[in-house]
């Protein structure tokens, strides 16, 4: 790719999701890969072969997404701008640091507004765990190891394959990540089925979640956060969620993980850190900041790469 196919868009869509995060209005293709992941679900997660139907169409999807970005990107390039206009617009699809700390905070604004009953309403909104008895700190734990999990996921993952191989293979990521987040669960509907996508999305990931908690410390100068990521970092069920909630809660010293309910079902998780102190808004306040600065230095990173 020549520079400006790198930088140029990586800046605009930096600056418009900055502006706009995700506005309900504006239609995404996050949307149309849960529409096409959905349907193909319906018909093929039945029968014998579960496993051998999951992972075609997961390939499938994901290739086609790639090749699909890649030819709107080229036929682009006949007209002035065009193409380096649509890469922009792929970008701003493609990240979601606006809208992740945008989604926490209305969490912890609302819990301080309105009480814990729509504060629990409102995080229900982003998380998996069953919200119903949560307290103020478990709440706020939610949010936090939310920040530091998706920070790897929404942010820093499709920066990473940016790098690699421009807007295609970012939106190639993206459908990755959406199958694993809708089909990649341990339960009797998706065990079998939604087996290949859990296992890809962990292989995507495996760098990006490490590059994710050396930015949060590096950003943070913390050493406590440096001995959580070696220390704790491989205590998560997930191989790697658990390296960038490691690393937030050493910065912040607190503790992650514990038992919480999943779908009716108690799940024991592992702590991440020790010091069980209560979490406060100012420990959302910083995390919100980590997550910019992250993001912020893996875009110069980027564009530093790109002059070498």
């Amino acid at each position: 790719m020549e520079l400006n196919d790198v930088i140029w868009p990586l800046l605009i869509g930096f600056l418009l999701d900055t502006i706009l995060g995700d506005p309900r209005w504006l239609p995404h293709p996050i949307r149309l890969f849960g529409h096409s992941i959905s349907f193909f679900t319906r018909k093929l997660n039945s029968g014998k072969y579960k496993k051998a139907k999951g992972a075609l169409m997961a390939t499938l999807l994901i290739s086609c997404t790639y090749v699909a970005t890649w030819l709107i990107l080229e036929a682009a390039r006949e007209i002035d701008f065009l193409a380096v206009a649509l890469a922009s617009l792929g970008v701003f699809y493609g990240l979601a640091s606006h809208s992740l700390i945008s989604e926490a905070h209305q969490v912890i604004a609302t819990l301080e507004k309105h009480g814990l009953e729509a504060g629990r309403r409102q995080l229900s909104y982003i998380v998996g765990r069953d919200t119903t008895n949560l307290d103020e700190q478990q709440i706020r734990t939610a949010v936090l190891e939310t920040l530091a999990e998706n920070l790897s996921d929404g942010v820093i993952a499709p920066l990473f394959f940016y790098a690699l191989g421009g807007v295609p293979a970012m939106m190639a990521y993206k459908m990755a990540n959406t199958l694993d987040s809708m089909i990649g669960y341990k339960n009797e509907q998706f065990s079998q089925f939604g087996w290949f996508s859990a296992r890809f999305d962990d292989l995507l990931n495996f760098i990006p979640a490490r590059l994710t908690a050396l930015l949060m410390v590096l950003i943070s100068a913390s050493w406590r956060g440096t001995v959580f990521v070696f220390r704790y970092g491989n205590q998560h069920a997930s191989p790697n969620s658990g390296y960038p909630e490691a690393a937030l809660a050493g910065i912040l010293n607190g503790r992650f993980g514990g038992p919480n309910v999943y779908h009716g079902t108690l799940v024991s998780k592992p702590y991440i850190g020790q010091a069980s102190r209560t979490f406060t808004n100012t420990d959302c306040y910083k995390t919100y900041l980590i997550n910019f600065f992250s993001c912020l230095v893996m875009i110069g990173l980027i564009c530093g790469i790109q002059f070498l």
